[in-house]
């Protein structure tokens, strides 16, 4: 096919390709929007990540600004092959497990085999296109932006890994009751035609099909089932600043995850309790605490009145969040 010329794209602006753009991120409603000026995406259940493309050569970038490059290997070889000299790719890194479904901690389990067996695993789920040939896109409408993108991904020579993650126009309520049905984590819905903006706000929307997101790991408390390593990771959110209690969780680790776990959190010891307020929990009371750095990824059924999660299941460490920017997502 012809080269896309982007100049000829409503609201295009040439300019030079920045070095990072921070993502555009979703807020958390209770249900999706209605009307058909939406689109509606599947959520991956992966890594985001800003892909910048100059003359073959890939850079991933992390949500919080990290290079992941490096741990991609499949990824920057099938970019190669993407028909433009400079680009801005916004996606998802996901491993899909045997039903299709992308599975973060298969994700973790590949990246820990450090690029070697399963590294050609990894799968580039590609929604937004940012820039392009020299020209910012940020405000060339969301249809626009994909309609280009899928033709590009579409003339792609080898596009192995590189997939074009396509939407339904309308009807949000029957695709997210389908994508729960499925067992997807959730949908994303985002107006058509909306730029793109580094921030958080209602132009995109998130729907979950179950409860789960970050939280800062505190400390953890001893085991005292006879289990190796500790016995529940203590959780917090960031609430004006300040690290509030939310619960623990005991569940979702293999042995071998406890003791890499906590292993890393007695490296960051420290004496005092890095929580605002002391929490009632009396399963505190021989609580090793940490310095607040590490981010887990947690699945639950409610929040209860006092704050604190119930039935909760570890997911997965997540590097690519900054503890300062956990905060409690609440539907609106």
């Amino acid at each position: 096919m012809a080269r896309i010329d982007p100049k000829k794209l409503p609201g295009a602006r040439k300019t030079p390709m920045p070095e990072f753009i921070a993502p555009q991120l979703a807020t958390l409603v209770r249900e999706p929007p209605k009307g058909d000026e939406w689109f509606h995406e599947l959520k991956f259940d992966g890594y985001r990540m800003l892909c910048h493309l100059h003359r073959g050569k890939a850079r991933f970038w992390s949500r919080n600004g990290k290079d992941w490059t490096e741990k991609f290997p499949n990824l920057a070889r099938a970019l190669k092959a993407f028909p433009a000299t400079t680009a801005i790719l916004d996606g998802e890194v996901v491993v899909v497990d045997t039903a299709g479904r992308s599975s973060f901690q298969r994700l973790q389990q590949s990246m820990g085999r450090g690029g070697k067996a399963g590294a050609t695993a990894f799968v580039f789920e590609i929604f937004d296109l940012i820039y392009l040939d020299g020209y910012s896109l940020s405000q060339t409408p969301l249809r626009e932006r994909k309609l280009v993108l899928e033709q590009l991904l579409a003339s792609a020579k080898a596009k192995g890994p590189l997939r074009y993650s396509d939407h339904v126009e309308g009807n949000g309520a029957q695709f997210f009751k389908q994508a729960c049905e499925y067992g997807i984590e959730g949908i994303v819905s985002k107006l058509a035609d909306s730029p793109y903006e580094s921030t958080r706000n209602r132009n995109w929307m998130k729907t979950k099909c179950i409860k789960r997101q970050e939280f800062v790991i505190a400390g953890y408390t001893p085991s005292k089932k006879g289990f190796p390593g500790f016995g529940s990771l203590i959780l917090g959110v960031y609430d004006k600043g300040k690290l509030v209690y939310s619960g623990r969780v005991g569940t979702g680790f293999s042995i071998k995850q406890r003791l890499e776990l906590q292993k890393k959190l007695d490296r960051i010891s420290q004496s005092s309790m890095p929580l605002a307020v002391k929490p009632k929990d009396p399963g505190l009371r021989d609580a090793h605490w940490a310095k607040p750095q590490l981010v887990a990824e947690v699945e639950f059924t409610e929040w209860t009145a006092d704050g604190s999660i119930r039935h909760s299941s570890f997911q997965a460490l997540r590097e690519d969040k900054k503890p300062a920017e956990i905060v409690r997502e609440e539907a609106v």
